[in-house]
């Protein structure tokens, strides 16, 4: 993380069209790779897969993941086999491409589904065949000044009690025992424990997805911009890959895996961003 100086855009901000100060999250963006597509019909027990179709070209890292493939000579026929299958949704099988991420220690690519939108089905399909093999870049997915959904895990705490897990009051000095515990555990009829009495447990390492997270800026060369502080972020390095520059904080510490997707609970339109300055300053007190 880091801050900038921006221009309020929010309207009903007591601040709107002053210059604020504001938390700032960078992200590091490199672009997912698509190595198969995957057609699906609608069901009375849900989705259910008709066809799907994998690249000729993969990537050498996907066969730490997945059994390694032969090139297939037959797969002009199969491409026509896919476009004359009949089915309602279009998924992009894609991964990650961690060996351009100098920060992280493994190499071992993600996999998973990404949807593709649109009216007709057909049209889908031509372009789930058209971008076989291809890389899928940020800009492709969504612009400066709108909204997205961040998908990940958070920060793990481990076990902890009561007073930190739920941040309930602690007992008087007086009280029996123990001070950091919770004073009852419910009445004794019924005579159970429910689910809603604050108790020790596990704290953090949650999925967990928030809304509305705006994008500030998209920088597609860190290298050449202003955007890598000096000595690099904390436990993380130097952005080398293209980025995202989040308004407020994101789930999860450094180096982890985070999911976008378009807003689901947003109603409106792009923001016009203006970005006065971005702090580049080292965060390591150097």
């Amino acid at each position: 993380m880091t801050h900038a100086l921006m221009v309020d855009f929010r309207k009903r901000s007591t601040t709107a069209g002053q210059e604020v100060s504001v938390p700032v999250t960078v992200l590091e963006a490199p672009p997912l790779k698509v190595a198969g597509v995957r057609l699906y019909r609608e069901s009375t027990g849900g989705l259910r897969a008709v066809a799907e179709l994998w690249s000729n070209d993969l990537d050498p890292h996907l066969w730490r993941r997945i059994p390694e493939r032969e090139k297939d000579e037959a797969f002009e026929e199969k491409a026509k086999k896919f476009s004359a299958a009949k089915g309602t949704e279009v998924r992009l099988i894609v991964h990650t491409q961690p060996h351009l991420v100098n920060s992280l220690p493994g190499k071992t690519p993600e996999i998973f589904e990404v949807r593709i939108s649109g009216e007709k089905v057909e049209e889908r399909k031509k372009w789930g065949l058209d971008h076989l093999g291809k890389e899928l870049k940020i800009e492709d997915f969504i612009r400066e000044g709108e909204m997205v959904d961040v998908t990940a895990v958070t920060k793990g705490k481990g076990f902890q009690g009561h007073i930190k897990r739920f941040h309930v009051k602690l007992q008087p000095h007086k009280n029996s025992k123990h001070r950091r515990m919770i004073g009852t555990l419910g009445p004794h009829n019924p005579s159970y424990v429910t689910y809603r009495i604050p108790q020790a447990g596990q704290m953090g390492f949650h999925r967990r997805t928030e809304y509305n997270k705006r994008v500030l800026r998209i920088v597609e060369n860190p290298k050449e911009g202003a955007l890598n502080p000096s000595g690099g972020f904390l436990h993380y390095g130097l952005v080398q890959n293209p980025a995202i520059v989040f308004h407020g904080t994101i789930p999860g510490p450094a180096r982890r895996l985070v999911g976008l997707r378009l807003p689901m609970r947003f109603r409106g339109g792009q923001e016009k961003i203006d970005i006065r300055y971005l702090s580049t300053l080292s965060k390591s007190g150097v």
